[in-house]
Parts: C-alpha cells; structure tokens; sequence
C-alpha cells in the first residue's frame, strides 16, 4: 500500500518535460554537461567510498572468524 502512495508521487511524462525546461531556463544549455559532470563524479566518489566500507567489514569479518592458535598465547 505504501508504494502505491508513493508513486503518486512520482512525476508523470509531461511534468518530466516541464521539470527539464525549468533545468535548462536556470542554468543554459552550456553548464548542463558540467553539472552532469560533476554529479556523474560525485556518484562515482559516493560508490567508490561504500565499496571501501564493505572492503573494511569484510576484512573485519575474516579476521574474527579465523581460528586463534593457542601456541601464540
């Protein structure tokens, strides 16, 4: 039911046209590819950056599930 009242929410066919004319009014056609650019980087900084993280839990998980000797102790 939830997610039936969220997309209503969502923006139809035309109001995807109107929200780029109001995009492209603000900004120009010129800064577009630049802001793509930027927000291209930042979610590829954003991925990057939650890889790691999982990089990190992963190597914490081995290590607490490798087997302690007991001749070190």
């Amino acid at each position: 039911m939830t997610n039936l009242l969220l997309l209503g929410f969502m923006p139809s066919g035309s109001e995807w046209i109107i929200i780029a004319l109001v995009i492209l009014l603000l900004f120009g056609g010129k800064k577009i590819p630049e802001l793509m650019r930027g927000l291209g980087k930042g979610v590829k900084s954003f991925k990057d950056g939650v890889n790691e993280a999982k990089d990190e839990i992963n190597k914490a998980k081995d290590e607490l599930d490798k087997p302690v000797d007991p001749s070190k102790n």
